[in-house]
């Protein structure tokens, strides 16, 4: 049996009467921010008088930061700055999620909080219509640390059959998957996909195209919807790179980026100028693809299991072991997208598709 949280096990029937009562007029906002680890997001829900019809209707807000990693406790207000609403699959209409950038004290842009500075790349680059899609892998646990639905003392066969399994012995946890999968739909996030991954009890989601910053504020909620889905079942998803040592896949978050000139036709020609240029800063990017500055990275990017080296570049048509892979329908259309494989599972999607944007506009601009 696997370890699921006590929480879970709670009487869901008693919980659904009070869910189901009428609030009137009124309506519960949930702020969501991504706190001091720049990985983990926290939220908080308060009341307004009447549902809110567009993301300037939603107050700013303040939390206590020194128990985010984000401040002192002598100077601990911090401000919720409204960027992006979506409905609230948990409440219901009219309740709202609401995602938001974080601000110190003195109104400058918290360490984590990458969507400032990514927004403003984006704004530069507006004239290419850069469209970013982002496949987002995890790892379903139990809270125990231990991959869910795996052998308590031991490990399940090895990787083969698990990979857009079917049936009770190669799919671990699809109820969870379906259930996120709706919640995005209703939030109204673009979520374009998902698929049971190479490891057992490993899967993935796809979100996407979303143009300029809209692709971070999209990847960020259904990264926080994926979480309280998995509260509800009393499991965890982690996002780290390799959860698993030995002869097991890691997890990564592949970016795909079309520019308005790649989709067009004789695009291949855009594509290929970009992967050179990605290919000259190959160390700044590796960097920024993970949140310790690619020493989480080093573990997923052996050269193994469906990865390229951390320390080399490559580019290849349909070669899944590349840095870069140019999809095979694109190579035979000259048009298209690109794939970076390099970006880990725990990524900030502002910081990664901020990087590319800057390489493919202006590769002097790391110096």
């Amino acid at each position: 049996m696997a370890s699921v949280s006590s929480s879970s096990l709670l009487n869901k029937a008693v919980r659904q009467q009070y869910m189901s009562l009428p609030q009137g007029q009124k309506c519960q906002v949930t702020y969501i921010w991504i706190d001091g680890t720049g990985e983990a997001l926290r939220n908080k829900t308060r009341t307004l008088d009447t549902e809110p019809k567009s993301i300037e209707e939603i107050p700013e807000w303040n939390f206590d930061g020194s128990s985010t990693y984000q401040a002192e406790g002598s100077n601990s207000d911090m401000y919720l700055i409204p960027v992006r609403m979506f409905r609230d699959p948990f409440n219901l209409d009219p309740n709202k999620l609401v995602l938001c950038e974080v601000l110190k004290y003195n109104r400058l842009p918290a360490e984590t909080n990458h969507r400032a500075s990514c927004n403003e790349v984006m704004e530069k680059v507006k004239q290419h219509h850069m469209w970013f899609g982002m496949e987002q892998e995890y790892t379903l646990l139990g809270i125990d640390g231990h991959p869910f639905s795996w052998p308590p003392n031991g490990f399940p066969a090895p990787q083969g059959p698990y990979y857009c399994g079917v049936g009770a012995n190669s799919a671990y946890g699809r109820d969870i998957v379906e259930c996120h999968y709706k919640a995005c739909l209703y939030a109204g996030v673009k979520i374009y996909g998902t698929n049971a991954e190479v490891m057992p009890s490993q899967w993935e989601f796809q979100v996407g195209p979303c143009e300029g910053i809209e692709m971070g504020d999209h990847l960020w909620v259904a990264r926080f919807l994926l979480h309280r889905v998995c509260e509800d079942f009393g499991v965890v998803a982690t996002l780290d790179p390799k959860p698993m040592k030995g002869n097991w896949n890691g997890a990564g978050c592949h970016t795909n980026v079309s520019t308005e000139e790649m989709r067009e036709e004789g695009g291949l020609q855009y594509i290929e100028k970009a992967i050179d240029k990605l290919g000259k800063k190959h160390p700044e990017h590796i960097c920024v693809y993970d949140p310790r500055g690619g020493k989480d990275n080093m573990r997923r990017l052996t050269g193994l299991h469906e990865t390229s080296s951390i320390h080399d570049f490559s580019a290849g048509v349909a070669n899944r072991g590349a840095s870069i892979r140019i999809p095979r329908q694109v190579g035979q259309e000259k048009k298209g997208y690109f794939e970076d494989r390099r970006p880990a599972a725990n990524c900030d999607p502002y910081a990664v598709t901020k990087a590319i944007a800057i390489t493919y506009e202006d590769e002097e601009a790391w110096k």
